[in-house]
């Protein structure tokens, strides 16, 4: 999309009128990515530029919202929830498009999850077919051997269909609990934690650090973000979308 002035970006959101939206630019009560501007000229994409009156978001029809979310432990991953338990979506604060959940984690599972209203990137990120790396810290019971996670990257058969890790890294390992960092690529339900069940150890813990090139970061358990403009171009060059 191409870049318009901001007064008149203002007025498209249905803010104020172009002149008087002049007036709220020029009396610094506008900002574009963090940033207070006073400059009626200055020229925003509203696809990507983050505007914000009164430090409050303003919202364009039609724009594409992209989130991440360090999903906390007790959490659905869900749009909705019928009885009424806390969702992901229960994070977003902002007014504006309905937003979806990319691919999910469970109820006990930790970590970053997108959120967006991009239904072309969300089905790319998802489909078994595009191959996206999907990483996860596991923190299992008991001490896991070399040769159980040899298995594990051969795969295993779990509910009739093959589940493999990609790469395995150990981070940490004692008598108590090993702490293994996993790469899969289909995220099937449960489906980390049935392959260390069908190898003898349960999981204790489960956090998703990055899918695709998206990494968790610093985000702090319960906090959203949304993503920077190279962020997004990333996923999207990741699965073959402009």
């Amino acid at each position: 999309m191409n870049k318009i002035r901001l007064q008149v970006a203002l007025a498209t959101a249905g803010i104020a009128s172009r002149r008087k939206s002049r007036g709220l630019i020029e009396s610094g009560r506008v900002a574009v990515n963090g940033s207070v501007v006073n400059e009626s000229g200055f020229r925003v994409d509203i696809s990507k530029d983050r505007i914000t009156l009164d430090k409050s978001p303003v919202r364009f029809s039609g724009v594409r919202r992209y989130y991440a979310l360090n999903k906390p432990r007790g959490i659905l991953s869900t749009a909705r929830d019928e009885r009424g338990r806390k969702t992901v979506l229960d994070y977003i604060v902002e007014k504006g498009p309905r937003l979806y959940p990319v691919g999910r984690l469970d109820k006990d599972t930790s970590g970053l999850i997108i959120l967006t209203n991009d239904g072309d990137l969300t089905y790319r990120l998802t489909h078994p077919k595009f191959r996206i790396d999907r990483v996860y810290e596991v923190k299992a019971l008991g001490k896991v051997s070399e040769k159980e996670t040899s298995r594990l990257k051969k795969g295993v058969a779990i509910e009739g269909r093959l589940a493999r890790a990609e790469k395995i890294i150990f981070k940490k390992r004692s008598s108590q609990f090993t702490i293994i960092i996993i790469t899969i690529r289909e995220g099937r339900k449960r489906e980390i934690r049935n392959m260390f069940n069908v190898i003898g150890h349960n999981v204790l813990e489960l956090k998703r650090i990055s899918y695709g090139p998206l990494e968790l970061g610093k985000l702090k358990e319960g906090e959203i973000r949304l993503l920077t403009k190279g962020e997004v171009v990333s996923l999207k060059e990741k699965v073959g979308l402009k």
